[in-house]
């Protein structure tokens, strides 16, 4: 091989493993761009059907939400760590204890484990069984980023008003259950 054809063949290499990595880098910034698009902020939307789950609660019991069909469901995420969260349990318990007949109320612990969420409940005089999302999963579904978040479900099971951040009092709170539609059909 001459040192001509030499000199010409490495800015060649050089150029087409460049060319090679532009392509590649372009492939995953398209793919990331397309699911940020399809993924929006996680969140669910007003009228998408809630995610359905199975877990077990501080208690050992299973729990369903496809149980809770026919009835308003507060889906509230929190954690013993959150200082928003621990101020609007008792409000959110209070509502649970007077409206049984018509609300449905699952507590989901975010992240902490059976014997730290049962101690917390033990410490604050709180006796309402809560789902143990140790890892995230059912915060996932629901596109939970910051606690507390809260989900008023409707008894058709679609997402009737989504909370984001602290609820502050009962009627604040008994006005997104009020806006979720009171009567079921089954379809």
């Amino acid at each position: 091989m001459t040192k001509a054809n030499r000199n010409w063949q490495r800015p060649l290499t050089w150029l087409l493993a460049l060319v090679l990595a532009v392509a590649a880098l372009w492939a995953v910034a398209s793919a990331w761009r397309s699911h940020v698009q399809e993924a929006g902020d996680g969140r669910l939307d007003v009228g998408r059907a809630a995610p359905i789950f199975e877990a077990v609660d501080s208690e050992g019991s299973q729990i369903s939400l496809a149980a809770s069909q026919g009835k308003t469901v507060v889906l509230n995420f929190w954690a013993s760590w959150c200082e928003p969260c621990v101020n609007e349990l008792p409000l959110i318990e209070r509502l649970a204890q007077e409206q049984t007949s018509k609300v449905t109320t699952l507590f989901v612990n975010v992240g902490e484990s059976r014997g730290t969420v049962n101690e917390f409940l033990t410490g604050h005089g709180f006796e309402f069984p809560v789902i143990l999302d140790a890892t995230g999963r059912i915060s996932e579904l629901y596109g939970v980023t910051s606690l507390p978040t809260t989900y008023i479900i409707d008894p058709h099971g679609d997402i009737a008003q989504p909370i984001f951040g602290e609820i502050t009092s009962a009627e604040q709170l008994q006005a997104y259950i009020d806006g979720a539609p009171s009567t079921f059909s089954p379809q």
